[in-house]
């Protein structure tokens, strides 16, 4: 599923966690490991650039990317198959560029990084990736329990029936093939979506409706977990999206999320863009962004 990995780094401990992740998918994939550093010469240069760049200047720029790289030796040593680059342009548009140009199958980047003119990988950038890039993308945070150690035991698929939900199910049983890990295929009942106002309990047969589609899409999940072989366990409660997907990645001790990056709409919808934001920025454990149609460009 994955050949070329790129890991986008700006030095930041995020950035350095981001690459453990790449490298121990890299290995169980057998993928060649991509890093990169963007260097952005007009913010660099700010309001002294009008009058053009002395190539100098442009030499440190570059000197001091390939130390933003070299950060992460300790990473870099242990991997089979690495190539390293430094590139110009503005964060999100070089590491999507470098993406299309590589063939990559899979970003994995930290959702924050430095600030001010250093500024190559932040929680805007990642953002902006997750919404444009064509392919999967692995958001880290650096936080005591997106340690990757002996990789993924655990891996939560928000699950809603929609095409982006379940090509997120693939990735995620992928994974779970090679990490000899567990799937659990979660369906969140939004009471919230459900109710014509946030005071008024939604009527019993509405909620009872939501609860079979929903069931009907963890089966599916299920169905194609059964089939490759992965273990699977399947739950349907009512609640709200993000926060209740947050504590069940909480109680269960979830190494990896994997979900869809838009879902159905409606009173049905489940997965929505801003759920995925929020699971980016609040989850302590890694969050792979996968789109239907990033699934379609590779079949």
């Amino acid at each position: 599923m994955y050949e070329r990995i790129l890991v986008p780094t700006d030095g930041s401990e995020h950035a350095a966690r981001a690459a453990a992740h790449a490298l121990a998918l890299s290995r169980a994939f057998d993928a060649e490991l991509h890093v990169v550093t963007v260097i952005d010469v007009v913010e660099a240069a700010g309001p002294f650039s009008a009058g053009g760049l002395d190539k100098e200047f442009i030499e440190r720029l570059e000197d001091r990317g390939e130390e933003t790289i070299r950060s992460l030796d300790a990473v870099l040593d242990e991997a089979d198959d690495v190539q390293t680059d430094v590139v110009r342009g503005t964060p999100s548009d070089a590491i999507l560029d470098y993406a299309a140009d590589h063939g990559i199958d899979l970003i994995a980047m930290g959702t924050h990084g430095r600030s001010g003119i250093r500024r190559y990988i932040a929680g805007s950038v990642a953002e902006r990736v997750v919404r444009r890039s064509n392919v999967p993308v692995l958001t880290v945070r650096k936080t005591e329990r997106s340690r990757v150690d002996d990789g993924y035991d655990d891996v939560l698929v928000p699950v809603d029936g929609s095409d982006h939900a379940l090509a997120a199910a693939d990735h995620a049983i992928a994974i779970a093939t090679l990490f000899d890990a567990r799937i659990h295929a979660v369906h969140v009942v939004d009471v919230g979506a459900a109710s014509t106002t946030p005071r008024v309990t939604p009527p019993t047969t509405l909620v009872e409706q939501l609860r079979t589609a929903g069931e009907e899409a963890v089966d599916a999940v299920t169905t194609r977990a059964n089939d490759a072989g992965v273990d699977v366990t399947t739950t349907v409660r009512e609640g709200f999206p993000a926060r209740d997907l947050l504590a069940y990645a909480d109680d269960h001790d979830v190494d990896l999320v994997a979900m869809g990056t838009a879902g159905r709409t409606g009173l049905d919808r489940l997965l929505l863009g801003s759920t995925t934001e929020k699971l980016i920025s609040r989850a302590e454990m890694p969050v792979l962004s996968v789109s239907a149609d990033e699934q379609s460009t590779d079949e």
